[in-house]
């Protein structure tokens, strides 16, 4: 009898946790899981997609890119208005960036025979012509949603379509910078190359970069002491 009073006494903990549990199960069945933001130190995600380069269409993923430092160039929509102006000034900086290791890849949530029709196109009509970087096919809206720059609200007029944002991920596959703009602006390309020089110089010598530095200028050491050097120099006619 001892023994079944220890069961009944279990048994009536449990269904007192089952109801307790019902009685709260509104804010359990209403909670959402939200994924972590994408930010810089943290590694890209995954991507494969169907890429076009040459008239030509092939596979490509991130892996193939190991190795190198990775501009990933989101755009709304091909036969737009600024997405060509950007596209094609990075082209036109293709041996810069190449000059530094660095490969650039622009996708948008089209498909790779509207990425073809777009490259057959003059620029003088609106085109890109010939571009010296591939453009992959998002047709899948996967990986805008994996960088977290797919536009999802249906009221928008971009319903669909990857905001502008700007990947820097470096020869190990992470992230280095994040900008997004919104559809109106586009990029800067010199800031594009700014940046990765700054972050690549970082990775070879480990001292960090001031506002507007560019190759040649002076750099700090991250030490509590060590940065006088920088600041002294740098501020001291300010002082006076």
């Amino acid at each position: 009898m001892g023994l079944k009073l220890k069961l009944l006494r279990i048994l009536a903990i449990i269904l007192s946790s089952i109801s307790l549990f019902s009685c709260q199960g509104t804010e359990v069945a209403q909670f959402q899981f939200n994924a972590p933001s994408i930010l810089p130190r943290q590694k890209a995600p995954y991507w494969s997609a169907i890429a076009v380069q040459n008239e030509k269409f092939f596979k490509t993923n991130s892996e193939e890119y190991k190795g190198k430092y990775l501009v990933l160039l989101f755009y709304p929509f091909d036969f737009t208005y600024v997405c060509p102006t950007e596209l094609i000034a990075f082209s036109e900086n293709m041996d810069n960036f190449k000059a530094i290791n660095t490969e650039v890849v622009g996708i948008s949530t089209d498909s790779h025979f509207t990425h073809l029709a777009w490259l057959k196109t003059p620029r003088s009509q609106g085109g890109v012509g010939k571009l010296n970087f591939p453009l992959l096919a998002d047709i899948s809206k996967k990986i805008s949603k994996n960088f977290q720059v797919l536009v999802e609200d249906e009221t928008d007029d971009l319903f669909g379509a990857s905001l502008r944002g700007l990947f820097i991920i470096n020869d190990k596959g992470v992230i280095r910078s994040i900008t997004i703009n919104d559809a109106p602006v586009g990029r800067n390309v010199e800031e594009t190359l700014r940046l990765v020089q700054a972050f690549q110089h970082a990775d070879k010598y480990g001292d960090v970069y001031p506002a507007n530095w560019k190759p040649g200028s002076d750099t700090i050491i991250p030490d509590q002491d060590k940065k006088k050097e920088y600041f002294e120099k740098t501020y001291q006619k300010e002082d006076i």
